[in-house]
């Protein structure tokens, strides 16, 4: 029956007021039907987000840290005597010995000059015995008062300075012949050797302390790692609280370049105790074997470091914290699946993901996925994430689609 027929027929019934009741309840439905294609009584569905649920592990802290490698022993083989260079000795990047001889600087000055403080010495020696001598002629004379006090006391003086000449020139003789020994250039310590920086006929002086070479011991490195001193007093605070433990049998792996780990494990040395005002970075080293010379002095790495141990630690996908000035934090779904920020205490990382200490409780729903579609008291529907998701952000949507159907 057509709407404008009712309505006459009910107007001269007198039923007009109960069927235009009916007739908008019919129409305001309509109208909420066509725009609010959502849920029941017209409201958005939850919005889906990939989550992942928290529970406590045992962790090992680990830390890759920027570090630059360091030959074990290097020695600058310097010029200690002024001349000519006359020969050099070796082969440029051999293994050389300790004593072996490198460079012969010309050494006839030098011999002369030992030829000279040998005749010095010879002549102080010849006036100390005589003065002996006549020390010990006079001594009785003396005692008996033969001769005057004075006299006496010059045999004394003489006898002194006799010895003291005589030292002096056994002190010039040492010189000279340690001159003569420094023209030979020997290698102070045994390992490879790098280029020569003179050759023959170049003159080389020991006031300038000219660099003839290089030796360096390569058979095991350092590695000079740094790290922020912020995260250092960071872990140092979580080991006086409690929360971690010292990391047992703990080594540091060199990883190179190419992204390949060096096979041999790394051992840490030390911590320095300062920061460096310019980096405000602490420098801690570590030892590393190299019996086959792979790796090479100079080289840039990254040291992957266990530094500590966490015994109820919690893993976290780095992309689920907001680090920031004020701190870290993350989105965690309540009971209501409304979405509260939190704030939470990181303690490194342990390969892609973030190590949490404190801030989470076992069991919560942490956002990782889907952040662009929170809005402020919406409530959300948390759905499980993982890492193998392609895309990241249609996992949640689509694993809600078919929750729905």
């Amino acid at each position: 029956m057509d709407l404008p027929k009712q309505l006459v027929r009910s107007a001269t019934s007198g039923r007009l007021p109960a069927v235009l009741a009916v007739a908008s309840a019919a129409f305001l439905a309509a109208c909420g039907n066509a725009e609010g294609q959502g849920g029941p009584g017209g409201q958005m569905p939850p919005t889906p987000v990939g989550v992942v649920t928290v529970q406590p592990t045992a962790v090992t802290i680990a830390s890759e840290l920027p570090g630059r490698l360091e030959a074990w022993r290097t020695a600058q083989v310097r010029a200690r005597v002024t001349g000519v260079v006359k020969k050099r000795a070796f082969e440029e990047g051999s293994v050389v010995k300790a004593g072996q001889s490198l460079f012969q600087i010309d050494d006839s000055v030098y011999r002369a000059a030992l030829e000279s403080a040998l005749a010095t010495q010879a002549r102080a020696e010849a006036g100390l015995a005589q003065a002996a001598a006549l020390l010990e002629r006079n001594r009785p004379l003396a005692e008996a008062k033969a001769i005057s006090q004075q006299d006496w006391v010059a045999t004394q003086a003489a006898h002194k300075q006799a010895l003291a000449d005589t030292a002096a020139a056994k002190a010039a003789v040492a010189q000279a012949r340690l001159n003569v020994e420094y023209a030979a250039v020997l290698a102070p310590i045994a390992g490879r050797i790098g280029r020569a920086q003179v050759t023959e006929g170049a003159l080389v002086s020991q006031a300038e302390a000219t660099l003839l070479a290089t030796i360096q011991q390569t058979d095991k490195l350092y590695v000079n790692i740094t790290q922020s001193a912020s995260e250092a007093m960071r872990l140092k605070r979580a080991f006086d609280e409690g929360k971690l433990q010292s990391a047992k049998g703990a080594q540091a792996r060199v990883v190179l370049d190419d992204g390949t780990e060096y096979p041999l494990p790394a051992k840490l040395l030390f911590a320095d105790l300062s920061v460096d005002p310019t980096s405000g970075q602490v420098l801690l080293r570590a030892e590393v074997p190299n019996p086959k010379g792979e790796l090479l002095p100079g080289l840039y790495v990254k040291v992957k470091l266990d530094q500590a141990q966490a015994g109820g630690a919690m893993l976290l996908p780095q992309q689920a914290v907001t680090r920031g000035a004020a701190g870290d934090t993350v989105l965690v779904v309540g009971a209501d699946h409304q979405v509260a920020q939190r704030t939470v205490q990181l303690g490194g990382t342990q390969g892609s993901q973030w190590v949490v200490l404190g801030g989470l409780k076992s069991g919560e729903q942490v956002v990782v996925d889907g952040f662009q579609k929170i809005r402020p008291k919406a409530p959300v529907q948390p759905v499980p994430w993982s890492p193998a998701s392609a895309p990241a952000s249609a996992a949640p949507a689509a694993a809600a689609s078919a929750a729905s159907r």
